[in-house]
């Protein structure tokens, strides 16, 4: 299945895309509200929940746009690279949760994103007024996979 064929087929099968689907896919953290589909030999992931899907795409725009700096963007306009978006929502829910839970470690697992969104959203009643120093250090900590070079 080409590239074109594919992101038609997509958006035709999944029209309520999970927001932090690169996160789930990798295995970086779960949600209960996510449910994989399998597209050709592709996995893409689904929100069952419209509040929720917009509560989250909401997180990642205000993310994105706090991140720039961090991940040295120019405009927060456009599609991200893959190795950026990831950092941006791996690194950004540990973030999260790091802010929310002082006890919890980066090697801990992130349980359930919607829970923990609608956590802060009650903590600090809007995403804008989340403390983002915190959240920014994990983001820009975030490594992902080394790349495997060829023997």
């Amino acid at each position: 299945m080409d590239q074109e064929a594919f992101r038609n087929t997509y958006q035709q099968v999944n029209e309520r895309y999970c927001a932090f689907e690169k996160a789930i896919l990798t295995h970086q953290c779960k949600c209960s509200l996510s449910e994989k589909l399998n597209i050709a030999e592709r996995e893409a992931t689904h929100c069952r929940n419209d509040a929720a899907q917009a509560q989250c795409i909401q997180f990642l725009d205000v993310l994105k746009k706090q991140a720039r700096f961090a991940l040295k963007l120019k405009s927060n306009t456009g599609v991200l690279p893959h190795a950026k978006a990831i950092r941006i929502q791996v690194g950004g829910l540990r973030g999260l949760q790091q802010v929310l839970d002082q006890e919890w470690s980066p090697s801990m697992p992130i349980d359930d994103v919607t829970t923990l969104i609608t956590l802060a959203v009650t903590t600090y009643e809007t995403l804008e007024e989340l403390p983002f120093s915190t959240i920014m250090q994990q983001i820009a900590a975030y490594q992902g996979r080394k790349r495997v070079g060829r023997r």
